[in-house]
């Protein structure tokens, strides 16, 4: 099936999300979408998908104009969709999944079960994505849910299937299998659009590369073309792709963590009985795939989250039961993965999130009243510092996009005396440019003598900046390897195998 999109436009009021994009998909062909986080790719696929109606432009499908009033016409036109947030009811197994929405009758309207699972079956062996289909949803790992999403899609006859950042909650090991379930589709004539950010991933697996940048298309590339190549493609300009710094020169233990435990209200354990220390001068980076306790275990180092056993210490003193305010005061700096709902106030202006936690110390304040010319200049320094793109610092921080509300975080906590930074996810939704701003900014820190523990689910990301790794599964730190490790040792890591498992993996 030949899919075209001519001239497609959507606009969220006064803002260009899509600006008059054209897209050829060829049949049987695997054609990535390659752009920074914002750039419009999502919002193109869910246009194209139904759940946006766009603003201009057309869908062609095999020579005829399309209008999809919601995904199921758009299922119905063999277009098939993995959201990169699954779209699975947790509580019914993979079989029920599979058909709900479509479902299977047999006489007096009742459930076909029996076929289903059948379609499960047939579809999992023809496409090698081996499911049981009558295992509950919700005590699947991530990748075999993904795979669920895939069925869902072939189920109904996808024939061009849409992949939006299938590779970010997998682990290497993971995203290679789903590499080779895409070729084995390919090879069945199904078309594929493959949205990522990635540029190993798209060389290694696309047909024809179209880059998106502002929500416009500047430019289409052959997988033959260079990383550099691409990353220029994305922000318009030459970009240093590797990370620059010498060895570390690591001094005293500046954070340690002894037996740390955290237990939810419900009882499920979330950091599980880890130790580990973190010197001054160097970065000890969490690998793993999101959601095995990385986001727990900084809170506790902050004081966010009161551990069930364990103890803290920051440079030989304990702060295991101190308040997050008094731990900032301290030297420590926190940049959490959630910048929006954890790390900005979105109806403040820009200037005052940058003093959030120091508004009321000199020069910026005191406990009755502000230094308004101080907070104004100190926020003119940083946004031109950190390339914060907005036209005021007065302007609220829910008026920039990810990228910028990520600046005005890192400014805030880089931007004063640490001993230690303690920072997830910190290129999240950051462009490529920006991006290597942020790694020399943290490589800067530890050689100023800084202790950096670093959590991140980019696994290129943690390789280019970590001097020591911890990889962290169901809680615990399971093993550490150098950054120098492949990432077969990493995936077997964070898929939960045995630090020996790992070495053997080399």
């Amino acid at each position: 099936m030949k899919l075209e999109l001519r001239g497609i436009t959507k606009q969220f009021g006064s803002f260009t999300a899509n600006d008059h994009i054209d897209l050829v998909v060829e049949p049987g062909q695997i054609h990535a979408l390659l752009g920074e986080n914002g750039a419009g790719k999502s919002t193109l696929m869910n246009v194209l998908y139904g759940l946006y109606e766009p603003t201009a432009g057309e869908i062609i499908v095999d020579g005829e104009p399309q209008k999809f009033d919601g995904p199921g016409d758009a299922m119905r036109a063999g277009i098939g969709m993995v959201h990169q947030h699954f779209m699975l009811v947790p509580v019914l197994t993979v079989a029920e999944n599979v058909m709900l929405g479509d479902e299977y009758t047999k006489s007096a309207g009742m459930l076909d079960q029996r076929k289903a699972r059948e379609v499960v079956r047939r579809l999992s062996k023809d496409y090698h994505l081996e499911v049981n289909p009558d295992v509950l949803v919700e005590d699947l790992p991530v990748g075999i849910q993904q795979r669920v999403e895939i069925l869902k899609a072939l189920a109904r006859h996808a024939k061009v299937l849409i992949l939006d950042e299938p590779t970010a909650v997998l682990t290497p090991q993971e995203t290679d299998h789903l590499m080779d379930v895409m070729r084995s589709l390919k090879a069945d004539g199904t078309s594929i659009v493959f949205i990522s950010h990635k540029l190993r991933e798209v060389r290694a697996i696309a047909d024809t590369i179209t880059v998106i940048r502002r929500g416009k298309v500047v430019g289409q590339a052959d997988p033959s073309a260079t990383p550099a190549e691409l990353a220029a493609l994305m922000v318009g300009r030459p970009v240093q792709l590797q990370v620059d710094k010498a060895p570390a020169d690591p001094g005293d233990v500046m954070l340690g963590i002894e037996g740390l435990h955290v237990i939810s209200p419900t009882g499920q354990v979330l950091v599980d009985d880890v130790s580990l220390q973190v010197r001054a001068g160097e970065i000890y980076a969490v690998a793993g795939v999101q959601g095995n306790g990385q986001s727990e275990l900084t809170e506790a180092v902050v004081g966010l989250v009161e551990p069930t056993s364990g103890t803290i210490s920051l440079d030989g003193r304990d702060i295991t039961d101190t308040s997050t305010d008094e731990i900032l005061g301290r030297g420590v700096g926190y940049v959490p993965e959630d910048r929006m709902h954890d790390g900005l106030i979105g109806s403040f202006s820009i200037a005052e999130n940058l003093v959030l936690d120091t508004y009321d110390e000199a020069p910026f304040g005191n406990a009755v009243s502000l230094n308004l010319q101080e907070i104004t200049k100190n926020a003119t320094e940083r946004v031109e510092e950190f390339d914060v793109r907005t036209q005021s610092a007065e302007a609220a921080a829910s008026t920039l996009s990810g990228g910028n509300q990520q600046k005005v975080v890192l400014a805030r906590e880089m931007s004063r005396p640490l001993k230690l930074l303690v920072i997830s996810q910190p290129t999240r939704g950051v462009d490529v440019g920006s991006q290597e701003f942020v790694h020399k900014r943290i490589v800067a820190e530890r050689d100023r003598g800084t202790a950096v523990l670093l959590v991140s689910t980019e696994l290129d990301e943690v390789i280019g900046l970590a001097d020591r790794v911890g990889v962290m599964y169901a809680g615990k730190i399971i093993g550490e390897l150098p950054p120098t490790a492949s990432a077969e040792e990493f995936g077997l890591l964070m898929a939960g195998q045995t630090a020996t498992d790992a070495k053997e993996a080399s």
